[in-house]
Formats: structure tokens, C-alpha cells, sequence
């Protein structure tokens, strides 16, 4: 049997197969554990219903699980809706994502100096999705000012929006630190599976915008 033939067949018996994660023990050996397949949580929930002790602990483990938003697949999916500057003294600015650009390319602008947060609505379905987080790198002129990286955490399978609101912060002040922004914005999982990656452009000025 050539070398191909083993791959595929090593792919097929994978395919469905348990899960295999490496640990280490006390004195430092690695070794493998069998974690089982993943199954669609779904499923998860019909096993043993009529277990009523069994039924409670699911519930107080999983929460409040919408069953309508699980579907036949063991993969979570998260959608993220939109974002939402937060600034004291102004209205809130909410930004559907994908970003609309306005007729100079910018997805907003902020005044340098002031006080602003980030809060974004997403909605989770199928799965559960484990340790989401979210990265947000920025540059200038080339020169990356900025990496951002937040643990969001972990979400079961619900109707509702999630919600999550970032810290307070203050944009750069100064005549240099005005002009124009390049920004990536990416959502990924534990896993590595991304839910959400996309670039856009802002702007830093000296005052607001009239209109925003």
C-alpha cells in the first residue's frame, strides 16, 4: 500500500472518531487522552432525558439552553451583529458588521483625547462555543499601534443576543495622532475556528463629526 492510500485511510478512521488531546502527568510524560467524539449537543440533551437527577445537572451545567436555536450539527456557530462606540456626552453609535464605509472609506471616527468603549452584540447557536475570543489590531502609516486581544469566554446556545461591553479608554491626543486608521477585527474559538475576520478604516480628529 503506497504512502496516499494509508493517509486517506488514516483520515477515514479519524472521521466521527474519538477525540485525542495530549496532557501531561506529574513527572512530566505526555500522554494521550480520549476525550470521545463530539456529538451535537442536541443529541446530548435527548441521552437519558427520562433521568430526572441526570435532566437537572445537564440544566445546571448548560443554563438556560434554547432548544430552538440547536441544530443537527456539532458545530457551534456564532454570529456577531454589530458594535457600538460608547462615548460620555454623545449618542451611542451602532455599527452593523459587516462595517458600511462612508464616502471618504471610514467605518467611524472618534475625536482624539475622549473617552470611548467598544460593545459588541453576537448570538451563538448549534453549540457550545468555548473560550471565544476577539482580536483587534490597528495601524498607522504601516506601524501597528495596536494589538488587542480579549477572552470573552464560554456561551451556550440561547436566542437573546450576548452582549459584551469593553473597558474605557482614551484615544491618542495630538496633532500626530490624528488621520487615518487601518483595523483587522477577528472572532475565534478554542478550537481555532473563526466566526468573524474583517478589516476597515477610521479616523481620529480633532472634534467630532456633525453627523455620525
Amino acid at each position: 500500500m503506497d504512502d496516499n492510500k494509508e493517509k486517506e485511510n488514516e483520515h477515514e478512521k479519524h472521521d466521527g472518531a474519538d477525540i485525542e488531546e495530549e496532557e501531561e502527568d506529574e513527572e512530566g510524560h505526555k500522554r494521550v487522552v480520549v476525550l470521545g467524539p463530539q456529538v451535537p449537543l442536541k443529541e446530548q440533551l435527548e441521552l437519558d432525558k427520562d433521568d430526572e437527577s441526570l435532566r437537572r445537572w445537564k440544566e445546571q451545567l448548560l443554563g438556560q439552553v434554547d432548544t430552538e436555536q440547536l441544530g443537527e450539527t456539532a458545530e457551534p456557530e456564532v454570529k456577531v451583529l454589530n458594535l457600538t462606540i460608547l462615548s460620555p456626552g454623545r449618542p451611542d453609535l451602532v455599527l452593523p458588521i459587516p462595517f458600511q464605509a462612508d464616502d471618504k472609506g471610514y467605518a467611524f471616527t472618534l475625536k482624539d483625547g475622549s473617552l470611548y468603549s467598544f460593545r459588541f452584540s453576537f448570538t451563538v447557536s448549534n453549540n457550545i462555543v468555548s473560550g471565544l475570543k476577539y482580536t483587534n489590531t490597528v495601524w498607522k502609516t504601516g506601524v501597528r499601534v495596536e494589538n488587542q486581544k480579549m477572552m470573552l469566554g464560554t456561551f451556550s446556545p440561547q436566542l437573546e443576543p450576548y452582549v459584551y461591553e469593553g473597558e474605557e479608554e482614551t484615544t491618542p491626543a495630538g496633532i500626530f495622532a490624528r488621520g487615518s486608521y487601518s483595523a483587522k477585527l477577528k472572532f475565534f474559538d478554542d478550537d481555532g475556528k473563526c466566526y468573524l475576520e474583517t478589516s476597515y478604516y477610521f479616523e481620529i480628529r480633532k472634534e467630532w463629526p456633525a453627523t455620525q
